[in-house]
């Protein structure tokens, strides 16, 4: 395990993944795909610096990550569709990633609506036959300019599970984040070691279930749909 760029991490405290343990008897065996996502624009964002300390992590451990940086994507509805090629960006990487990261800031006690029109671009509905979260892996991170909040990981459990997504238990909220980084890395914390937490807990869940996320997500009310239509046509 590379720890070279990850100077707050305790040597021998960073557990290896224990594929053996974890992956399904089908896994493909190629390291776990992580999307991360930050919901600010600006050029110092707490919420992008806090994924990429994230991502870093989950590298450590073996998964492959990738961003969005969401500069230019157009609002839902404003006169563009999937077509647009921020839209069909984000999706491809919807579809590339098994596990994602949403990290946001908290604006006026919720999430920011860079955050929300990101998550409002991937569709519930299957692209080229695939559902681009169902049955997926999530984790969920908060910045705050002021004190301990969990307003925006609230909200941001609630849209996982609307978009069928594994949200996993543990959660990272990070107050005043102003004071924890210098020089654009995080400083040695218990909230930095929250983010471990997080980003370890994340890359197990998703060695866990991706090669059994179609047992996970099979579903009563769809086989009896299925069942009903092949019925009306075979009696048609």
């Amino acid at each position: 395990m590379d720890l070279s760029d990850l100077p707050n991490i305790t040597p021998g405290a960073l557990q290896p993944l224990d594929h053996a343990a974890l992956a399904g008897p089908d896994d493909a065996g190629h390291p776990p795909r992580i999307l991360l996502l930050y919901g600010s624009l600006r050029p110092v964002s707490y919420s992008r610096l806090c994924a990429e300390e994230g991502a870093r992590v989950l590298r450590a451990l073996g998964c492959e990550t990738r961003f969005f940086d969401p500069s230019g994507l157009p609002l839902p509805d404003d006169k563009v569709d999937e077509t647009h090629p921020k839209v069909a960006e984000l999706r491809a990487l919807a579809l590339w990633a098994e596990g994602m990261v949403w990290s946001s800031p908290e604006r006026h006690g919720a999430m920011t609506a860079i955050m929300k029109a990101q998550i409002d671009w991937l569709p519930l509905s299957p692209i080229g036959g695939i559902r681009p979260t169902q049955g997926k892996t999530l984790a969920v991170m908060q910045v705050s300019g002021g004190s301990q909040s969990f307003n925006t990981v609230n909200q941001l459990r609630i849209l996982g599970r609307w978009m069928r997504l594994i949200t996993i238990p543990n959660q990272s909220s990070v107050p005043m984040a102003w004071k924890e980084f210098e020089g654009g890395r995080m400083k040695p914390s218990p909230l930095y070691n929250r983010i471990v937490d997080v980003m370890e807990e994340l890359a197990r869940f998703t060695l866990m279930t991706r090669s059994r996320d179609k047992m996970l997500t099979d579903r009563y009310s769809e086989r009896v749909e299925t069942l009903q239509d092949v019925h009306k046509r075979v009696s048609g």
